[in-house]
């Protein structure tokens, strides 16, 4: 009997991420200062696969836009993802251009993710007599399994290649079919694509429900078998249950056809495969390509000892050279980072009074000194010192054991204080803002100067992830001890103080060594790129800024809460009723299906109602917009959505976030998420509180001075991001308006529509306003007509007649995209740098996007720098007149005071000027300021 011909399907984008991370370590530049990790670390996945499995029939998948149905099933399916690294999208179109010179298929469709391309082309060749491998690290494939179809896990840290069919399945998943894989996903979730599960159900219980029930639906429907707690869970998010089975469904039914002819391995375009990797510099694939196609002494000239002299581009280091050194490492010993087993390291702990004052006589003598808290909890507030580590030289550092007893770990704090308070040493740490308020708990401010290797590697790097075992494996070839080996995770995690103290000393120490050595790449990169004025006065003062503000919290009255919380209640329940009676019927307003039957099966408010793949109707928020118009039924389900949203997120979920030692909500500034260089606000997110609706303002009376003795200041910037685009672009009528004083929305309206500025009606100032405010984030004549009451004609008309007033914004804004299209990147009026891989992309919807960030990214982020730098004068002032005010929240544009009412008039001057004056543009900055005894009356 004849074998069966073996078709092998590879995840593109599993492959490409796992190649790009597993040089991460690594990255290799070549002499172009091109980052080529991702394209080389793909290419050796397959050519691996080629030569191990030498397949007759092969097709690479990839994700085209992500999966629309599962978005529109659940808006949050994968919203947790950071953004895909800057190279790898770059590498991407590199990519395929080599898979088509070697002649193999490239599978992608606009809307379907890899996974359901490759489900579907696997069944379709089992049909036709396959031997189907599916080449992925993904876990969730295993679903696909059957006696035809395989799974292929890549070779990682030392592992082999592991080959998965039904009884690797059964055993990894604790399940009897392969196909019950979608039982377990949905009821423990997954994190990774964001998949909610069922709330309190992990891998043991997901298998243990899988043994009881077989599947997720049989589980629901015995709910009476459960006890507790676990069954309260259960049947309270069987919906939700559901819709994480469906997510973590893989389809099988894509529109592709398996393609036997198309599929099968066909030899490649020699010269054409040469000349790309000529281009990227890939001598050693070169080699393996030549040796794979037995293509003789085409490749002579590529692979001649000839080397290029590798440079790193910004941001980017090349420790062991490019592709083209002849010291290269084998592909497979590409996950062969160093460890604390097999590298060279004197860590050791210091414990006792003697000790201590020994190590304190070595310490007082350095002048830059990296160092790194060990506690018990990653809440600041709560968190008590375990111990520190110290490091000053690579490879070596030392671990300072703190006491249990509060008062003896303040005494040996008392030790330590001539170190964090002198003025000339230098202090090293990542995410330093973290130990200087754990610090702060023992009465300890932390002096001199900081360097931060997540901020430095931030501004160095926007776009690239910034926790230190990604930086340690990128730029040191190391990877750190997880904390997980130490404490363990979930419901068994164990206190720092548990964990043997010869263990706590090579992790902790370790942690502070590898920080040190990074300092030292970063220090000299930021200096290259001329990043160090950002670095040095902006990023680095503002840490103390934000971890004296994240310290302060703000005051929560929990009863306007409850008042706002029965009001929603009400006016949720009115917009039930009303949705109910135009339906004739009640259902859930919450269930897509539902709402989708009856908006357009029964209803039918559309003549072509767009479906799902499943065939669901469609009710995402844009699809709905589109009939608010003519249908309130609709308008009261957005409403509704609207405000369950304010109550569960907001009014209900901030008294929970009030700290029992405080009474107050102290929310975290981060500063190395936004690529923009704003400030995000996370645990509660104090920045997102809609303002828009009456309800959404309402919550701002929630926040409430310290006491009697206080009220609130809000000051806010007037229009900064016009004033901004008025003085970059040099528009005469719009910076004459800003100079003049005049309201900016009034003058438009009254140059736009040709009338005099006291004549200028509500409506026409409203127009002119979401014009200003819509150029800066390319707004269209569609999107005006969606904006306002004006028609998409009136649209056109008007945003043609608004640049023909201001002429110089057009130039400007093409200026911007012309100058992003040369050198990749746009900048903030101090510097800051947004790049944009996608400015000179071929397809003209992600190149239009890019091309609005071109605009909108100085803008922005140049108002986001300057409101960091009036923050920090603020701040110093405040610290160096002993101000009993305190600044307590920034909300983009806007900052908050407690306000002390002896100080109320000096504070508003002092903030007035600091912020005027943050900044000299060409046209003023102004500052809007109110008082109240709460945040919305202030405002």
């Amino acid at each position: 009997m004849a074998s069966k011909k073996r078709l092998f399907l590879v995840d593109a984008y599993a492959m490409i991420f796992r190649g790009y991370y597993a040089l991460i370590k690594n990255p290799r530049i070549n002499s172009k200062g091109q980052d080529t990790s991702a394209i080389m670390g793909f290419m050796n996945s397959l050519f691996d696969v080629i030569k191990r499995e030498n397949p007759d029939h092969l097709a690479v998948c990839f994700d085209k836009d992500g999966s629309k149905e599962r978005k529109e099933m659940y808006e949050a399916y994968k919203a947790n993802r950071d953004e895909t690294p800057k190279v790898i999208k770059e590498s991407i179109p590199i990519i395929q251009d080599i898979l088509h010179a070697m002649e193999i298929p490239v599978v992608e469709i606009s809307g379907m993710e890899a996974d359901d391309i490759i489900g579907t082309l696997a069944k379709q060749a089992e049909a036709e007599g396959y031997e189907v491998h599916m080449v992925t690290p993904d876990k969730d494939f295993a679903q696909l399994v059957t006696k035809n179809i395989y799974m292929q896990r890549p070779a990682r840290m030392g592992n082999g290649v592991e080959k998965w069919g039904i009884p690797e399945v059964q055993k990894k998943f604790g399940v009897e079919r392969p196909e019950q894989v979608i039982d377990f996903l949905g009821m423990m979730g997954d994190a990774s694509d964001n998949i909610p599960g069922l709330p309190g159900v992990g891998e043991k219980t997901a298998k243990k429900f899988l043994q009881q029930f077989g599947s997720m639906e049989a589980l629901l429907e015995n709910t009476d078998q459960l006890k507790g707690k676990m069954k309260e869970k259960v049947e309270a998010n069987a919906e939700l249950g559901l819709l994480s089975k469906k997510l973590a469904t893989i389809f099988t039914d894509c529109e592709v056809t398996f393609d036997e002819a198309k599929y099968e391995v066909s030899p490649p375009q020699v010269e054409k495969v040469l000349e790309i990797f000529k281009d990227l510099e890939f001598r050693r694939l070169t080699e393996q390509f030549v040796k794979m196609y037995n293509t003789g002494e085409a490749a002579s000239e590529e692979t001649s000892s000839k080397k290029a002299s590798p440079t790193a581009g910004a941001g980017q280091f090349s420790l062991f050279g490019n592709d083209t050194d002849a010291a290269n490492v084998d592909p497979a010993d590409f996950d062969g980072y160093k460890t604390l087993e097999n590298t060279d390291h004197h860590y050791q702990y210091v414990k006792g009074k003697m000790s201590v004052k020994l190590f304190m006589d070595r310490l007082m003598k350095q002048t830059s000194v990296c160092f790194d808290t060990e506690t018990t909890s990653l809440k600041t507030l709560d968190a008590e010192l375990v111990g520190i580590a110290f490091s000053w030289e690579a490879h070596k550092g030392y671990y300072v054991v703190f006491p249990e007893d509060r008062d003896e770990a303040q005494e040996l704090i008392e030790v330590l204080r001539p170190f964090f308070e002198s003025k000339e040493i230098e202090k090293i740490g990542q995410n330093l803002k973290y130990d200087i308020k754990v610090l702060a708990n023992y009465n300890l401010k932390v002096k001199g100067p900081l360097f931060d290797t997540m901020l430095a590697h931030y501004i160095i790097n926007p776009d690239m992830r910034h926790n230190m075992s990604v930086l340690a494996e990128t730029y040191l070839n190391y990877s750190p001890q997880p904390i997980s080996e130490l404490i363990g995770k979930g419901k068994n995690q164990k206190s720092m103080r548990m964990v043997d103290l010869e263990d706590q000393t090579q992790y902790a120490v370790e942690d502070a060594d590898i920080t040190f050595q990074l300092k030292t790449f970063f220090e000299k990169e930021l200096k290259e790129a001329s990043n160090e004025p950002l670095f040095k006065d902006i990023e680095i003062p503002l840490l103390r800024v934000l971890a004296a503000m994240e310290i302060e919290g703000i005051n929560l009255d929990k009863s306007a809460l409850e008042n706002i919380s029965e009001k929603l209640n009400e006016d949720i329940k009115r917009l039930e009723q009303s949705v109910y009676e135009a339906a004739q019927e009640e259902f859930n307003i919450g269930s897509p299906k539902q709402l989708g039957e009856i908006l357009f099966a029964k209803l039918e408010i559309a003549k072509k109602p767009k479906k799902t793949k499943s065939g669901q109707y469609s009710t995402a928020e844009d699809v709905l917009s589109q009939f608010t118009k003519e249908h309130k039924i609709v308008r009261e389900v957005l409403e509704w959505r609207q405000l369950s949203k304010l109550k569960s997120t907001y009014v209900d979920a901030l008294p929970k976030q009030i700290h029992p030692k405080t009474k107050r909500v102290h929310t975290e500034f981060m500063q190395t998420v936004a690529a923009t260089g704003r400030l995000s606000s996370n645990n509660p997110n104090l920045q997102n509180i809609p303002i828009r609706t009456e309800r959404g303002r309402e919550v701002r009376k929630a926040f409430v001075p310290r006491d009697e003795n206080h009220v609130l200041l809000a000051a806010d910037y007037s229009q900064i991001e016009l004033r901004i685009i008025a003085a970059l672009s040099q528009e005469e009528n719009m910076m004459e308006a800003f100079k003049n004083g005049e309201d900016i929305h009034a003058s438009t309206a009254a140059k736009v529509f040709g009338v005099d500025i006291e004549d200028v009606t509500r409506a026409q100032r409203s127009n002119a306003k979401t014009v200003n405010f819509g150029i800066i984030y390319g707004v269209s004549a569609f999107g005006l007509s969606n904006q306002t009451d004006l028609n998409r004609t009136e649209s056109k008309e008007l945003i043609e007649t608004y640049y023909k007033t201001y002429p110089k914004l057009r130039d400007y804004i093409n200026e911007q995209i012309e100058f992003a299209k040369e050198n990749g990147y746009v900048k903030t009026v101090m510097g800051r740098r947004r790049y944009l891989k996608d400015i000179n992309a071929r397809n003209n919807v992600v190149r239009s996007a890019a091309e609005r960030n071109a605009v909108n990214a100085p803008i922005q982020g140049s108002a986001a720098d300057i409101i960091k730098v009036a923050m920090i004068h603020i701040y110093e002032a405040l610290e160096e007149n002993n101000f009993k005010s305190k600044m307590l929240l920034q909300v983009h544009d806007e900052l908050i005071f407690d306000a002390h009412k002896d100080e109320l008039e000096e504070l508003k001057a002092l903030v007035k000027d600091k912020m005027e004056n943050a900044f000299k543009l060409d046209v003023p900055l102004d500052v809007d300021m109110g008082t109240g005894q709460n945040w919305l009356e202030a405002h």
